[in-house]
């Protein structure tokens, strides 16, 4: 998953993305609206998580402004205020869902999983692809009636993979979903886990197919 988290307070901030970076997300963190829409314009990600009250305005008018753009990349609002008002409001004008603080990492996990779900039209966290299942929840492959546990990043890779089966995927794609942009990383490490990956699938019903010049597919084996 690649997230975007707009929030001013650096506590809060640097915990957060300290804990979605071991969970092997790749998160980019913007503490002023400013430097929010400096990312969404040149980064595309599969979640934001939004905080209301900013240095240089409103939460909300963002949100707004990515509905009014029809820009339909999941929100969850991250708010102090608890009154069943102000939640009926974010989720009228375009939210996804909402945290409110203080919240535990736990439940930051289960709503993120919840609304990406929900986004991708998929009802359930388990992916089969090709007699394969991929659990994000428990980071394990499951075929032919074993397990294998997966690393942080090698779970990420390939939930995208999972996420539309035979679709080619560039390095730089996968860099993108796998590192955020104050990352230091190189497309060799895209070729590591890739071959990590191929071992883990060694026996089941999935392969990762190298496409010359392109990059990579997951196929039937």
């Amino acid at each position: 998953m690649r997230c975007l988290l707009i929030e001013d307070n650096e506590k809060l901030a640097n915990a957060v993305v300290e804990h979605l970076q071991l969970d092997g997300h790749a998160v980019d963190h913007a503490p002023t609206l400013d430097q929010a829409q400096g990312f969404t314009a040149v980064t595309d990600y599969d979640l934001i998580l939004l905080d209301i009250m900013l240095p240089d305005g409103d939460g909300r008018d963002f949100l707004n402004a990515q509905r009014q753009a029809e820009k339909p990349t999941p929100v969850i609002v991250i708010t102090a205020r608890s009154a069943v008002s102000d939640r009926i409001g974010l989720l009228d004008l375009g939210a996804d869902d909402y945290l409110t603080k203080p919240f535990d990492f736990a439940e930051l996990n289960a709503r993120c999983r919840a609304v990406l779900r929900r986004h991708s039209g998929v009802a359930a966290n388990l992916l089969r692809v090709f007699e394969t299942e991929l659990d994000p929840t428990s980071a394990e492959l499951r075929f032919g009636g074993k397990s294998v546990a997966l690393r942080n990043r090698e779970l990420r890779l390939l939930e995208v993979m999972f996420g539309a089966p035979g679709q080619v995927f560039s390095k730089s794609h996968l860099m993108d979903r796998l590192y955020s942009l104050n990352e230091d990383a190189s497309e060799n490490a895209i070729e590591v886990y890739i071959g990590r990956l191929r071992k883990r699938l060694d026996g089941s019903g999935a392969r990762i197919e190298t496409v010359r010049g392109l990059g990579y597919r997951l196929m039937a084996a």
